[in-house]
């Protein structure tokens, strides 16, 4: 058993020393805040190693790395929404940057701001409606990152729904992926894809639970073009790249952002410089311009901040 005498456990009021507060501050951070502590014989005891911990995890303007290690190394980490002109771009990137090996997790939208939190990947990939359906990104980063980050757009492009050639169910609309006739495969719930389906289906007289296939799902805009294509559904939420791609009918919804998301202590690194460089190369442009449903009049653009500096990083 433990030994209370070598202080390996610590008393209410060595606590309150510890943290230079009053006792009963103390009882309020155990209910409150998690402080770690037991209760024998009617007294608390706090065990020291845990009390070391949990003051380490509560420490504000800390400055952590986003990634284990500097894309300086030579090694770039992206992970997020999937995108065919991200993909073709990651492809020119190993031919034009030599310097530096890109690696690419397809995690959907979420993943990727949840990725560029814990510090698993450089750049997040991300598309993400925001509650006043006008936005896109910035409230989602605000809610998942401690601080929010640099943001530069990679494109613009248009989002709908993925038909058959010729479109022969005849769909004209949201509701009519409701009807017994139809039915649809999906993406999965960390798309932004999903997000706006979904909220395109609040918007409308139909509910989830009428769509056929509606849970379903697929990981890839690719993917859901081939299940239609091979005649498997009659519709996908998906890009208009992807009907372009495999000839098929588009229903649009809208034009969205599809943003990178870097953090701020990052942004300078050799490797995410490389990138963004590329964006502005003519031909990635050439790239863009021989693909279906994409506007990259913002590409290479910093959203957010302006006029970020070096200076304003360190």
């Amino acid at each position: 058993m433990t030994s209370i005498s070598g202080k390996e456990f610590l008393t209410t009021r060595e606590v309150a020393d510890l943290l230079k507060v009053n006792e009963k501050m103390v009882y309020g951070l155990v209910n409150e805040k998690g402080l770690p502590a037991t209760k024998i014989t009617g007294k608390w005891l706090f065990p020291r190693r845990l009390v070391e911990e949990w003051l380490d995890a509560h420490i504000l303007n800390y400055k952590k790395d986003s990634a284990g290690f500097s894309s300086d190394s030579g090694l770039l980490l992206l992970a997020g929404s999937d995108d065919p002109l991200f993909h073709k771009t990651l492809a020119l990137f190993h031919t034009m940057r030599k310097g530096t090996v890109a690696f690419f997790s397809n995690q959907g939208s979420i993943g990727g701001l949840t990725s560029l939190r814990r510090g698993l990947c450089h750049i997040g990939v991300c598309h993400l409606l925001q509650d006043d359906s006008a936005g896109y990104n910035f409230e989602f980063a605000e809610q998942e990152l401690d601080r929010v980050p640099v943001f530069i757009n990679f494109s613009q492009r248009e989002q709908g729904i993925l038909l058959a050639p010729g479109n022969p169910k005849n769909i004209q609309s949201i509701e009519d992926l409701g009807r017994d006739d139809i039915t649809i495969v999906n993406r999965g719930l960390t798309t932004g894809t999903r997000l706006l389906f979904d909220y395109e289906i609040a918007r409308s007289p139909i509910s989830s639970k009428e769509i056929n296939g509606y849970q379903n799902e697929v990981a890839r805009h690719l993917d859901a073009g081939m299940e239609v294509l091979s005649g498997r559904v009659d519709a996908a939420p998906g890009i208009r790249s992807v009907a372009g791609m495999l000839d098929l009918d588009f229903l649009p919804l809208r034009w969205e952002r599809f943003d990178l998301l870097i953090n701020r202590e990052r942004f300078f690194e050799k490797g995410i410089q490389a990138f963004l460089s590329l964006l502005h190369e003519k031909e990635f442009r050439l790239l863009a311009d021989s693909m279906d449903g994409y506007d990259i009049s913002l590409c290479g653009k910093m959203l957010y901040p302006d006029n970020f500096t070096l200076e304003e990083n360190l």
